[in-house]
Formats: C-alpha cells, sequence, structure tokens
C-alpha cells in the first residue's frame, strides 16, 4: 500500500493534503508547507465560487479526515454549501433611443456601443424629459446644489461624473460624488432613470463605464446607465455652451450652471442580471470527553477565500490589474494556522473536555457572507458554542506586535491574554469591541464572545504581492501556539467563558467609511439580501441602542428618505451632522416601527 501511495503521490494523482508527513506539534514548517500551497497560482487566488476555491475547500476536507476530524457539514459532509451573487451581466432587452424635439428623428442607441446600464441599475422601461442636473450632487453644507430650482420628477436625469473639483479626493464634495449616492439622490428627487456622462475636464476618452460590481448587488430604484458625451455635446451646442465651459465654470464659480434640454426625451430600458453561484464553508467536529462540558463547542475559524484574479469590484487595491492574488497572508496564514490548530488538537483528543468545531469560512471578501451564512443556518445550536476564536491575517508579525479585538466580550480573556504572555513575547494591542474586519463580528452579533487575532495590515495587503515568500512563519509559529494556549485554557473552564457586551467601539477604519462625520452605532448585515439595510449588531449606548432599534431590524426609511440597501443609509449618513435628529422607520418581525435617533460624532 505505501508503494502505491509513493507512486501515486509522484504521479500527481493523490490529493495534496495526503502527499505530506506533518507533525502534530504546531511548527514553522508545516505552516509553510499548507499557507505555500494555499497561495500558489494552483489556486488562482480563491475566489469564492471560483475553482481555486472549491480546490481549496477539497485540501481542508483532505486534512480534515486525515485528523480524524467529524464531518459537520451538510449531510454527513465537511462542506456547508450556500449561494451568493457572484456577478452581474446584462441580458438582451437593454434600449436606449434620445427624443429630439419634432421633426427629428429619434436617435437610437447600440448597448455596450454607445450605452451600458451599471451594475446597480433596476431593470425597468421609462421614458422621460431630460434635464441636465450638473455634477448631480446635492451638498448643503457646502452651499452647493445641482438639483436647485429644478424640477426632477419623472424625469430622466443626465449628471456629469466626480464633482466641481475634479477627482480630488480631499475635495470637500468627494464624500458626495459616488455613482450610487448621486443615483440614490436623483431617486429621491423623483427622477426616473439617471444617465452619467464623462466631463471632458475629468475623462479624456469617452469610455463607457464598466459592468463592475460591488458587494451590495442591491438595486438602486431606478436605471442607471453610461453614456457617451457627444449627444449630449450636440444638444447643448446650440445654447453656445460645451461640457469643458460648463465644468471650467462650476470650479470657478463654485455654483452650478443650468442648460436646458427642454423638448427632448429619452426612452430606456435596461435588463441587468444577477449571476449566482456556489461556494461552501467547511466544517469540522473533534468530539469532548467530558460527559458535563462536551455539549458545549468552541469554534475556532478563519477564513480561506481571497481575491481571485483581482479587478474592479473585487476589493483589489490595484483593481486596473488583473493577476492572481494570492492571499498569502489575507488568509492563506490563517487558515494554515487553524490547520495547524486543528492536528494539534486531534493529537490530544483523549484530553479534551469542551468539544471544538473547526469552521474554514469562504465569501469573507464579499462581506463575511460564509461566517454570516453559518450564525444563520448554525451547524451546532448557536447556544450550545461557547466562544469564537478568529484568526485573520497573522502571518506578517513584526517586533512582536500582535492586535487581538474582542477582549471587552468576556471577561475571561484580559486574564487569559496576560497569563499567557508573562515574559511579554507579544506586544498586545488589545481592542475590546467585538466587532471588527473579520468573521467573529457575525458571531459577536449573536452574544457569543469572541476573539480575533490579527497581526496587522501592509503594502501588499489585497495586492498580488502578498506571496508566500514574504510570510514570517517564525512568527507565526509563535502566534498560533499563543491561540492554542488560550484555547486550552477555556476547555478546562469549569463554567463557560460569560459574556459581556464591549462599551469601547473599534477604531474607525480608513477609505470609505470615513467619508461621513456621525454614527448611528449600528453594525450592517452584509449577508442578507434583503430590500432595506438590515442590523447585524448593535453597538452599547450607541443612538440605535438609545432610539429601541434592535440586531435583525431592517431599516426602510430614514431622515424621510427611502433606504433600500447599505449604499443609500452611508449615502444618508454624509448628508446628517452631530445632533441631528432623524426619524428611522424599520421592518421587525413583519411590522414597521418607527423610532426617533440623535445622531452621535463618528469616533
Amino acid at each position: 500500500m505505501k508503494k502505491l501511495i509513493v507512486i501515486l503521490a509522484a504521479l500527481g494523482l493523490l490529493p495534496y493534503a495526503l502527499q505530506a508527513q506533518t507533525d502534530p506539534e504546531i511548527l514553522a514548517s508545516d505552516i509553510r508547507y499548507h499557507l505555500k500551497y494555499l497561495a500558489s497560482s494552483a489556486l488562482a487566488g480563491r475566489g469564492s465560487g471560483t475553482e481555486g476555491n472549491r480546490t481549496a475547500a477539497a485540501y481542508i476536507a483532505d486534512w480534515m479526515k486525515r485528523d480524524a476530524i467529524s464531518p459537520a457539514g451538510d449531510g454527513g459532509s465537511y462542506f456547508q454549501s450556500f449561494e451568493f451573487v457572484a456577478a452581474v451581466r446584462l441580458g438582451d432587452s437593454n434600449h436606449l433611443a434620445i427624443i429630439p424635439p419634432a421633426p427629428a428623428e429619434p436617435l437610437v442607441f447600440v448597448a455596450n456601443q454607445d450605452f451600458r446600464p451599471l451594475a446597480f441599475s433596476s431593470s425597468a422601461t421609462v421614458s422621460g424629459e431630460l434635464l441636465f442636473a450638473g455634477y448631480g450632487i446635492s451638498a448643503p453644507d457646502s452651499n452647493y446644489d445641482d438639483y436647485q430650482g429644478l424640477d426632477a420628477r419623472d424625469r430622466v436625469v443626465v449628471v456629469l461624473r466626480y464633482g466641481p473639483d475634479g477627482t480630488d479626493p480631499h475635495s470637500p464634495f468627494a464624500k458626495y460624488t459616488s455613482f450610487r449616492n448621486k443615483a440614490r439622490v436623483a431617486r429621491d428627487k423623483g427622477a426616473a432613470a439617471i444617465i452619467f456622462l464623462n466631463g471632458p475636464r475629468d475623462e479624456q476618452d469617452d469610455d463607457l463605464l464598466k459592468l463592475t460590481y460591488d458587494q451590495s448587488f442591491e438595486s438602486s430604484g431606478i436605471p442607471a446607465l453610461s453614456m457617451k458625451r457627444d449627444v449630449i455635446e450636440r444638444l447643448i451646442a446650440p445654447s453656445g455652451m460645451n461640457l469643458r465651459a460648463l465644468q471650467d465654470s462650476i470650479k470657478a464659480s463654485r455654483k452650478p450652471v443650468r442648460i436646458s434640454l427642454s423638448g427632448t426625451a429619452a426612452r430606456i430600458q435596461t435588463d441587468v442580471r444577477k449571476v449566482k453561484a456556489r461556494t461552501a464553508n467547511v466544517a469540522g467536529l473533534l468530539k469532548g470527553n467530558d460527559t458535563l462540558l462536551n455539549s458545549q463547542v468552541v469554534i475556532l475559524g478563519a477564513h480561506f477565500d481571497h481575491l481571485g484574479y483581482g479587478g474592479r469590484g473585487s476589493g483589489s487595491l490595484v483593481p486596473d490589474t488583473i493577476a492572481v492574488h494570492p492571499g498569502a497572508d489575507d488568509n492563506a496564514s490563517g487558515t494554515s494556522g487553524l490547520l495547524e490548530l486543528m492536528e494539534a488538537f486531534s493529537a490530544k483528543r483523549k484530553e479534551l473536555k469542551r468539544s471544538i468545531l473547526f469552521l474554514f469560512f469562504s465569501g469573507e471578501e464579499l462581506g463575511t457572507l460564509g461566517s454570516g451564512y453559518y450564525v444563520n443556518h448554525p451547524l451546532v445550536p448557536l447556544e450550545r458554542s461557547v466562544a469564537m476564536v478568529n484568526m485573520d491575517m497573522v502571518g506578517r508579525l513584526e517586533n512582536g506586535r500582535l492586535t487581538v479585538y474582542g477582549t471587552g466580550t468576556s471577561p475571561v480573556w484580559a486574564p487569559l491574554l496576560s497569563r499567557f504572555n508573562k515574559d511579554s513575547s507579544f506586544t498586545i494591542k488589545t481592542i475590546p469591541d467585538g466587532f471588527g474586519p473579520s468573521d467573529h463580528s457575525q458571531f459577536y452579533g449573536k452574544d457569543m464572545p469572541v476573539l480575533f487575532f490579527f497581526t496587522g495590515t501592509h503594502n501588499d495587503y489585497h495586492k498580488p504581492s502578498d506571496t508566500w515568500e514574504k510570510i514570517n512563519y517564525a512568527g507565526e509559529e509563535r502566534v498560533v501556539r499563543y491561540v492554542k494556549k488560550i484555547v486550552d485554557a477555556v476547555d478546562v473552564m469549569p463554567e463557560r467563558p460569560a459574556f459581556a457586551r464591549s462599551q469601547a467601539p473599534a477604531p474607525a477604519s480608513s477609505g470609505d467609511a470615513r467619508s461621513f462625520s456621525v454614527t448611528l452605532g449600528i453594525i450592517p448585515d452584509y449577508a442578507e439580501g434583503t430590500e432595506g439595510m438590515k442590523i447585524g449588531g448593535i453597538r452599547p449606548n450607541g443612538p440605535a441602542e438609545k432610539a429601541g432599534l434592535k440586531a435583525g431590524d431592517v431599516i426602510t426609511k430614514m431622515a424621510g428618505k427611502k433606504v433600500l440597501n447599505i449604499y443609500d443609509y452611508m449615502g444618508l449618513l454624509g448628508e446628517l451632522k452631530a445632533g441631528d435628529v432623524v426619524e428611522i422607520e424599520a421592518l421587525r418581525g413583519g411590522a414597521i416601527v418607527t423610532l426617533k435617533a440623535t445622531m452621535e460624532k463618528r469616533k
């Protein structure tokens, strides 16, 4: 039999997991073995729903089988399958006609050549008179409103991309310039549709916007499309104005410029379709031995998906580069660490008191979809799950600096973290909040004590340069051994760790989240595809909790405006100030509740 295994391995016919011998001890060499494969070009970035992702899941399941970890997934398997929206595509019914005043003939345009619907466009057939609305920005804090004095009801609004300061990210207008926010404003003004143009001052080439998707996939509520600007240039030429002169005037005066398109209408039909795919979490259970405690489960988790080949909408920080994003640190490091923990605990299975559930999540890069699916479809009842310990990006330990989220979610965490770091091997930054940028947030939202171990971001984050040879394997070994000591201590506790709601919020993230200065104190639920903005969690003592909002509520209206998705919600936050009292309508248990919340400054 051994001879056959050697032959099959040489021919590459064995599952990768069965071609190696690893040590039950947590070793840097074993971490390197797993990680080098998971971050290899063969797995093509492990994007959710791809063959590389499925191969990674099979690899993990092979190791579970080898370590005699019992299947905990669907139908006696190691896999918990779920569906998600992987992309969008244009259907067959996309049409655009511009109808000038008689006797001129309608101008009929070709999809993907002259115009293109955006990924968040609703699918609908509409018609209406064209209305030029500058940049489509309503910014009262900057005393600027492209819609002032205009009636957009039932009109097809035409707007320029960006804002009066062009592409400047530091402009006071920058927070108003996203496509979704402009579509939301147009919809709230009663527009039938919105058309985006490239202004000649910002884009020399008049290319159509690409059909890229985001994590929400939810419709803006009106048709939204990109169109080449030459038609509008021809329509406004009789006024003596052109788009470049218009942009120059707005930049210089900081005031909107009015152009009449009166008598010119548009007929629009949009057909944008979601492309669904399946992916799976990988789950295995190691049963404890104490008859009083083995019904309780400690969850150890890490996500194994990454960004695939990148591209726009993927989360890549070089979105114009189509190349394998190996995700060595994010999160082949956490996956490899969890495989090592799994092998180590399997080797001492007879000593375990509580049971351990090993969860490898997919869909994290799409908005913690896998962990979100799990907490709503648990394989082990959540009431029997006593804690969740998560590892995400633990491969770049530098000078012993380790960040641990969730330290305020149970009174047992701080003493344990200190006890096993008596030699100050790590310089630990503790973040009490149980919400944070990884899968543990979903479990904290279900009132479960959590810890999240993280060695920090770096210049290779979400880029093709996050490769296996840049990992600090000795440092990761130290982190994983440290995690094991804490889990060992939880395993033998006579009582389950008490849950506590952390009073301290996590530090604000960078990027788009900084485009607004106020907070409602909620955590969105990205895993739900419902119309509205579902609340995944409530921050203690925040405006939402004080107003009476609860986890599971779906916000449908805020400050008198519809909320169809998280982008509507974020856009509205950008319009509010600390101290504003806003009325919120939310769906709760099939009924609408109306509450008032006082916005607070974002910390």
